[in-house]
């Protein structure tokens, strides 16, 4: 997996891609390594992510692990809406991929990198099918998988 690209604006502090080739399978785990600016501000931290037609789920479960500098993990399942009622795909985008903009930390309370160093998170796939136990073993239609930090709008 390649990064693909990096964008920039005012509140951006780290936006990293990573491409899914093909379809993502339930045990690749896609990683970010993270050395925030300053373990004191308070930060939005967000899951970005592209898809296309070929997504077939109105929803997507994520495990998301971050690996503290000093040892510490944490790990959060995540569970997001793709699609309306209808079937139309969330997200932005005019052509055949959408991409997504979903909360990690900092939407209730902003999240603060309270140790210095290196962080890794660890994005995973987790979506099952209802009635089954086993994971979707290759999801289709997800294409990148990206990190975003923020830096929060404390007012």
């Amino acid at each position: 997996m390649g990064i693909l690209y990096m964008s920039c604006d005012s509140n951006q502090v780290y936006d990293e891609y990573q491409t899914v080739p093909n379809k993502w399978h339930k045990d690749a785990v896609i990683s970010f390594k993270v050395t925030p600016p300053d373990s004191l501000n308070n930060y939005n931290l967000f899951v970005n992510l592209r898809n296309t037609s070929a997504y077939k789920y109105s929803n997507l479960f994520l495990i998301v692990g971050m690996e503290y500098p000093n040892g510490k993990i944490t790990k959060d399942t995540l569970e997001y809406a793709m699609a309306k009622p209808n079937g139309e795909f969330l997200g932005t985008g005019f052509s055949d991929v959408k991409e997504n903009k979903l909360w990690y930390k900092g939407y209730e309370s902003p999240f603060v990198f309270d140790e210095s160093g290196e962080y890794t998170i660890n994005i995973q796939q987790a979506m099952r099918e209802n009635g089954h136990v086993e994971g979707v073993e290759e999801l289709e239609g997800i294409t990148d998988i990206g990190f975003r930090i923020e830096n929060a709008n404390t007012k």
